[in-house]
């Protein structure tokens, strides 16, 4: 007996041996070679040590599963200037790879491949370069590919239409080239797909149109031809087609209606394109054969002992507290690691299906992580560390934690996309108390880099309140995520831009959903004076809040609520953001012709240029129109109202009220911002309105 339990701990160790460190072995050189490329200046990544250890949580942004080998690697929104190594390919374990919203550059490794178990792969809002590998096709457990926001270019690889997992597929703003392959009909998990801003051409593939489960396609932007394919119809606003000068369709809002020649081409074009091309190469490139794969000991699906002899005279009662011992040791391990992984989103604007079923929400693809990665940075502002005194009641009153909006965004499930930009994305949510709010995810390098700066700026946010101002309910900001999340009430009739351009959007709405699009001139002229009201706010100087210039106000940034109550929303958010990215929005700005003139001289924002840019929108109002042109602006000068106001309305208007209406659109638009009226002038005109206009 005696000898037996002499053999005890010997046996435990063999049996049941501690998970080795990383330190050391191929994975952790492949971190180093990582490190070093996409950080060459060694700034960035200080924490990623040659005496650490990556999984004891000291590593920025990197996960290990329960068996100590790197599942995820999150290094988003970091100003990463390097390259990426391919000794990425050694980390054999990995199934998230988030390198958005950096500055790398060179061409995407071939290696890559050999990453078997890669779930999510984000290399979006880069510089990479040279051509999408062939080889990416290997990567058969993939589910979201971001690549958009680069400078790729060359063809789609036919291989990628084995990725059978794939629900998401995002290559915009490119230059890529060539017809888009009919292997991509054989996505059969395929979601959303997105080639917008690129250099495509030739016909849009039938097989396409046949994926059942694809719910948004984004093909505008490019040089395709031919016919749309008629199944593709069941998209509605899913599909966007337009400045494809040599494309056509019947029933989509985007596009022209096709000739009957021009139907009749396109139609062959499928056709060949689908007898010729429809199956894919049987010539397929092979996965490649990894020395380590993740079904043996060395990885996280092993649950084999070691290959140990076990003497047969070992006693039940020794087993049965071997097994005891073990199911212990692996239980304190997983409740300490036990945390989800991001599973954050850039795909492009959609729309939002609020009835989806609750199993097409995807989770991350490894739920193990050190709970340590997601709590420092910011996460101790969220938790008002930082703060003190009467700010870290506030702060704490509105914050919210990653678990809340995780919950909301159903894990950030891509049918919960409102919408995204190059530096934001919008999702619906639904709080733990039923409320439905807008949750806005902000890349870290968007944001200002001064912490009491940042503070500062979200206090005056949530203390916003006024019937024409979207609320903002709180914050959660993580700078291990590399995001900050900002919480508002939703708007349940969008954007009043979606009221606009009727014409245009009439084909593909049903007769119902016209009328409902339809703003009659009483909603018009309440509209105006809501927002009208809302900016008159956000100037005036009191005791709760600074005087705020909204800087970017539009019809974009106008939401409608269940009554049509407008709902300014982005007040005081460039504030909080960096200086590229509002640049950045200035330039759509001055695209759409809301940008004061003076702005180009002084570089500066003031009441006068909120004005100017709200003198726009009740042009845009008052004609139904996005594109104010010169024509239009004329007529309203010379007040004819039959070439100016929307024709939808039939004549039901008040000629007396568009008369003062178009008054104040001249008075706002005048290029001296010292001839504009203030606000609380432009108050009292309107409130000369009665309640209900006739």
């Amino acid at each position: 007996m005696n000898s037996l339990l002499f053999l005890l701990p010997l046996f435990l160790l063999v049996a049941f041996p501690s998970p080795q460190p990383v330190h050391g072995n191929a994975e952790f050189r492949a971190l180093m070679d990582l490190k070093s490329s996409l950080d060459p200046e060694d700034k960035l990544l200080e924490s990623w040590t040659t005496d650490g250890d990556p999984c004891s949580g000291s590593f920025l942004g990197v996960a290990c599963n329960e068996h100590h080998k790197v599942a995820n690697i999150s290094l988003a929104g970091r100003a990463l200037s390097g390259r990426l190594s391919p000794a990425v390919a050694e980390l054999k374990c990995l199934s998230g790879l988030y390198l958005n919203h950096n500055h790398l550059s060179g061409e995407i490794p071939r290696e890559i491949s050999n990453l078997n178990e890669l779930v999510d792969l984000y290399l979006n809002v880069n510089n990479l370069s040279g051509s999408i590998p062939p080889e990416i096709g290997n990567l058969t457990s993939l589910q979201v590919l971001q690549l958009g926001y680069n400078q790729l270019v060359e063809n789609i690889p036919e291989q990628m239409g084995s990725l059978k997992q794939l629900n998401a597929l995002a290559l915009e703003n490119n230059s890529l080239t060539g017809q888009i392959p009919l292997s991509l009909g054989n996505l059969e998990m395929l979601r959303r797909l997105n080639l917008s801003f690129n250099n495509f051409s030739g016909v849009i593939p039938a097989t396409l149109a046949s994926i059942e489960h694809l719910e948004f396609l984004d093909i505008q932007n490019n040089s395709l031809t031919g016919t749309v394919p008629s199944a593709l119809r069941r998209l509605r606003e899913g599909f966007q087609g337009a400045n494809n000068p040599g494309l056509c369709g019947a029933g989509f809002s985007t596009l022209r209606a096709c000739k009957n020649n021009e139907f009749y081409v396109s139609q062959i074009g499928n056709s060949n394109n689908v007898s010729i091309y429809n199956n894919p190469p049987e010539n397929f490139p092979k996965p490649a054969n990894s020395q380590l794969h993740c079904n043996q000991s060395h990885c996280s699906k092993s649950r084999r002992l070691s290959h140990t002899i076990i003497e047969a005279s070992v006693i039940t009662i020794t087993i049965t507290i071997i097994f005891i011992g073990a199911g212990f040791f692996i239980f304190v391990r997983y409740r300490r690691q036990r945390q989800r992984v991001r599973n954050t989103s850039d795909s492009s604007e959609g729309q939002l299906s609020p009835n989806q079923p609750k199993e097409f929400y995807r989770r991350s693809p490894s739920p193990l992580v050190n709970l340590e990665f997601y709590y420092n940075g910011w996460d101790s502002l969220a938790d008002g560390q930082n703060a003190s005194g009467l700010y870290n009641e506030y702060l704490n009153y509105f914050r919210f934690n990653v678990d809340e909006v995780e919950s909301a965004t159903q894990y950030f499930s891509e049918a919960n996309l409102l919408g995204k930009s190059k530096f934001l994305a919008v999702y619906k949510g639904v709080l733990r108390d039923g409320s439905l709010v807008a949750i806005r995810s902000i890349s870290v390098t968007c944001c200002k880099t001064e912490e009491a700066e940042l503070v500062k700026g979200l206090s005056i946010l949530t203390s916003l309140r006024h019937e024409n101002i979207v609320k903002m309910r709180g914050f959660c900001c993580s700078r291990s995520r590399g995001e900050c999340f900002l919480i508002y009430d939703f708007a349940t009739r969008g954007k009043l831009s979606q009221y606009l351009d009727m014409e245009d959007k009439a084909i593909s709405l049903k007769k119902e959903e016209q009328a409902t699009h339809m703003l009659e001139w009483s909603m018009r002229v309440s509209i105006i004076r809501g927002i009208a009201k809302g900016i008159e706010y956000l100037h005036s100087n009191e005791a709760s809040k600074p005087t705020i210039v909204h800087q970017n106000i539009s019809v974009e940034k106008v939401l409608l609520d269940h009554q049509f109550n407008p709902l300014i929303m982005d007040a005081g958010l460039p504030k909080l953001l960096a200086d590229d990215v509002v640049f950045s929005a200035l330039k759509v700005s001055a695209a759409m012709g809301y940008l004061a003139p003076e702005y180009i001289t002084t570089g500066r924002f003031t009441e006068k240029s909120d004005i100017y840019a709200f003198g726009v929108i009740i042009l845009q109002v008052l004609s139904g129109k996005t594109t104010i042109g010169g024509s239009i602006r004329m007529a309203v000068e010379s007040f004819r109202f039959e070439d100016f106001v929307d024709t939808n309305l039939k004549g039901i208007y008040s000629k007396s009220e568009a008369a003062i209406l178009s008054k104040l659109a001249i008075l706002c638009t005048n290029e001296l911002p010292d001839q504009r009226p203030t606000m609380v002038e432009l108050i009292q005109e309107l409130s000369m309105f009665p309640a209900h206009s006739s």
